[in-house]
């Protein structure tokens, strides 16, 4: 199997990894997390405190944008393992020369490609085909009381999602704008 790339983006620290899936006619093989890669991408030991899996059965669905705040603040990895989504990363971090900025990559279970977002900026997705399902490797458990976020659809971010956003939570349209955030 070939080694992963990294595709560094627009903004600091947030990077595609992409990997070549290995396949023959028994399926598909991908090669999510190394730990030595993990490791070296963040310059430190940082274990892997949660998994999650999130399933989203409607394409237009939109989900964030989420961040959790405090210490130890969430690092992610997010791969597309089922279908395809256009993935989202808001720099929010007080002192970042790119805070309100936004990168946007398609993930899909096709190419294997995954995002590892860091600490400080807000992450959402949306969905491009029906039954998509992402993986998600966090560096620090949920914690209910330091979860923030930003709205989908705030004008001074000014996101582009390839489709018109048909499904979204009350809790995600409910969350403040860029304006109102610390």
């Amino acid at each position: 199997m070939a080694e992963p790339s990294h595709r560094v983006t627009a903004l600091e620290g947030v990077l595609e990894i992409r990997r070549q899936p290995h396949g023959d006619h028994r399926g598909r093989f991908l090669n999510v997390f190394r730990r030595g890669e993990w490791n070296q991408l963040w310059g430190a030991e940082r274990p892997i405190e949660q998994v999650n899996l999130s399933q989203n059965p409607r394409p237009g669905t939109v989900r964030g944008l989420h961040l959790q705040r405090g210490m130890p603040a969430e690092v992610r990895l997010v791969t597309c393992v089922v279908g395809r989504v256009w993935d989202v990363v808001v720099d929010l971090r007080p002192h970042s020369a790119t805070r309100g900025r936004w990168v946007a990559v398609e993930l899909s279970a096709e190419t294997g490609n995954s995002l590892l977002i860091p600490t400080g900026c807000a992450h959402g997705f949306q969905v491009l085909e029906p039954d998509s399902t992402l993986l998600y490797l966090h560096g620090a458990p949920y914690r209910p009381v330091e979860e923030s976020g930003v709205r989908w659809d705030d004008p001074q971010l000014g996101i582009s999602w390839p489709m018109e956003p048909k499904e979204l939570s009350e809790r995600d349209r409910s969350l403040p704008r860029l304006e109102g955030l610390p």
